[in-house]
This record gives structure tokens, sequence and C-alpha cells, in this order.
């Protein structure tokens, strides 16, 4: 009976100790883990916004619009002409193009072929 009793009393005092710090250090470590994660996507999102709020600032400029339309787009302020600059073209040839190499007869081609009847 003694010994039941002291069995439990072991038992009882290690699922106290589980219970008080295993689970809620696995939650702590778990809670760490997430908010290294969320500080890195704060970062991240930190230098996107910063990288949007310069390109708000830029497309405010009259002076940056009038660029990127000239370059991206090809634009003309009125009264301007455009002028396109093409590559050189290149001079024709007259020779002939080489003949397509022949391809290699299959193994079973060979096969076929020293056969008697088949000839």
């Amino acid at each position: 009976m003694k010994r039941a009793v002291t069995g439990l009393l072991v038992a009882v005092t290690i699922g106290g100790i589980v219970l008080l710090f295993v689970l809620p250090g696995r939650t702590w470590l778990a809670q760490g883990r997430a908010t290294a994660v969320a500080q890195r996507q704060e970062s991240a999102l930190s230098q996107e916004n910063a990288a949007l709020t310069k390109q708000v600032s830029l497309l405010q400029q009259p002076a940056y619009i009038e660029q990127v339309a000239r370059a991206e787009y090809g634009l003309t302020m009125p009264g301007e002409e455009a002028f396109g600059i093409l590559p050189p073209t290149a001079p024709p040839t007259t020779d002939a193009p080489a003949p397509a190499p022949k391809p290699k007869p299959h193994h079973h081609d060979s096969f076929w072929a020293g056969l008697e009847f088949w000839n």
C-alpha cells in the first residue's frame, strides 16, 4: 500500500512538472519563432513601403513623368518630332544554304537489310 501511494505521488509530481514547465516552455518557444517571422515580414514590408513612397513622390514631379513618357513610351511634347534610328540591315547573301546532313541509319535498318527475303 505504501508503495502504491509513493508511486502515485511520484506520478503526480512528474505530471505537475510537465504541466508547469514543459508545456508552457514549448508554447514560449513557438511564440518566439512566430515573433521572429513576424519581425522579418515587418522589415521587408517597411522596405517595400519606403520604395513605394519614394516612387509616389517621383510620380508627382512633372519632369520625372516627362522622362518616363519619353524613355518608356516614346512620347513627345506637342510640336516636337520623334526620330527612330534603325539598326543597319545585313547585306543579302547569294550563297546557297548548306545541305542538311543525312541522318544516321538506325541499327534496326541494318538488321532488316541483312535479311535475304526482305530485299
